[in-house]
């Protein structure tokens, strides 16, 4: 039986908050409210609460616990927001978008025709997009310049709606090779060493690096790699002066090989392609993987989800194999590349769960899993005093089916309720 609960408001309270649908800002004393819902979902491994509640004061988690524990000192000076039978928990973690792509058909074209006022213009929508679908961080991994690290600043400072952001640069690349377009193309150790310099200097969060070619590069080849072991070394070794990590995007086995040799920190894609083209996860290198401790990101978005729902899913991905080995995974999208829209961001989730992960180690990949690979489990990831206040509300149970993730009804992020999510861009939205 569900706990009595005191001064619950009328059903229709929690829906609309004084601040819904406010940009995130400055604290304020009056934005201190206890949030309670049937079920609580840490981000602990899958623990769930029954009948639990948290405090969020300003932008911060002050209390979490059932709601029949709440100290009453705290309970009294909060606005109780009561969300009946749905379920809490953390806001998802998107570990790898791109914002300056719009997610149709030809993005990358598109990308490269806009001009860098077009692009932040439609990077702070993307942004908004993102959020609107329940994520309250993610991960940019590659636009042209310094537009990522403007874009994560307008949004840290509530001049635009977004989630906490952590951005990489142009992607480091050779030339005419995978994104060379944004800016990144260089060559030898020396030149990849002064990139990494002016990257870090100019507010980078970590380094992206093509280890080998991608999908959407004429005369790119997945397979193959891009650069040295000393070359990548170097990339690596300039990162941990300037204290970032990197992150590497690698198809092909060779490239996850000497990626994972290099010490970079998080694998995107990690696909184990051969030469042929065929997906062959080489056994040896995924014990490895698992042994490392690296995360992976296999980027599973709504284009594989829907080619299996309309087709037989051919080739699987490299998923089920490096799950079943212990390789740490993170959920991330891709977001922003063809067939990947940003408000899809739960389509991914389902896309992971046909592949045979459980709920509860989805959950964990686009919570407090992601957040160690992105290096801010310090900040959010999961509900904890002291942690940022990025919560999100569903109908139904995510640890019983993670489509539940799809009948968002509540965002918070940074401490901010937001009524409901903004109308998704409608496919064919781009840059003119």
């Amino acid at each position: 039986m569900r706990p009595p609960v005191q001064e619950r408001p009328p059903p229709t309270s929690w829906a609309r908050s004084p601040d819904a649908g406010a940009r995130p800002r400055q604290r304020r004393e009056s934005m201190i409210r206890y949030y309670t819902a049937d079920r609580l979902i840490t981000g602990d491994r899958g623990r769930c609460i029954r009948y639990g509640g948290v405090l969020v004061d300003g932008e911060l988690i002050r209390w979490v616990g059932p709601s029949h524990e709440v100290p009453w000192r705290l309970r009294r000076r909060s606005e109780h927001v009561d969300l009946g039978p749905l379920t809490l928990l953390p806001g998802l973690i998107d570990s790898h978008v791109h914002l300056a792509l719009d997610g149709a058909p030809g993005a990358m074209d598109r990308m490269r025709s806009a001009s860098p006022a077009e692009l932040y213009a439609l990077m702070l929508r993307n942004a908004g997009a993102l959020l609107s679908a329940g994520v309250t961080t993610a991960r940019d991994l590659g636009a042209p310049g310094s537009l990522g690290v403007r874009v994560r600043d307008a949004v840290r400072s509530g001049l635009a709606p977004g989630p906490a952001l952590v951005v990489s640069g142009a992607p480091l690349t050779v030339p005419d090779g995978h994104c060379w377009f944004m800016g990144g193309a260089h060559v030898g150790e020396q030149a990849l060493r002064q990139a990494v310099r002016e990257q870090t200097g100019a507010g980078v969060d970590l380094i992206k690096v093509m280890a080998t070619g991608g999908a959407l590069t004429r005369g790119s080849a997945l397979s193959e790699g891009q650069f040295t072991d000393r070359e990548l070394a170097a990339v690596v070794d300039e990162a941990a002066r300037a204290g970032v990590p990197v992150a590497a995007h690698a198809h092909g086995t060779a490239g996850i090989a000497a990626s994972l040799r290099a010490g970079v920190h998080t694998i995107e894609h990690c696909s184990f392609l051969d030469p042929s083209g065929a997906i062959a996860p080489d056994p040896a290198l995924v014990r490895r993987l698992a042994a490392s401790g690296v995360h992976v990101c296999p980027t599973i978005s709504e284009r594989f989800t829907e080619r299996w729902d309309r087709l037989a899913p051919g080739p699987l991905p490299a998923l089920p194999t490096l799950y079943r080995q212990g390789v740490p995974i993170v959920a991330g999208t891709d977001a922003g590349t063809d067939g990947a829209p940003h408000h899809a961001y739960v389509q991914g989730l389902i896309g992971m769960a046909r592949l045979g992960l459980p709920p509860a180690e989805i959950l964990e990949a686009a919570t407090s899993r992601a957040a160690r690979a992105l290096r801010v489990e310090t900040l959010t990831g999961r509900i904890a005093l002291g942690l940022r206040a990025d919560l999100i509300a569903v109908e139904g149970d995510p640890l019983h089916d993670v489509s539940a993730l799809r009948d968002l009804r509540l965002v918070v992020a940074r401490g901010q309720a937001i009524r409901s999510p903004s109308r998704p861009p409608c496919p064919d939205e781009s840059v003119q």
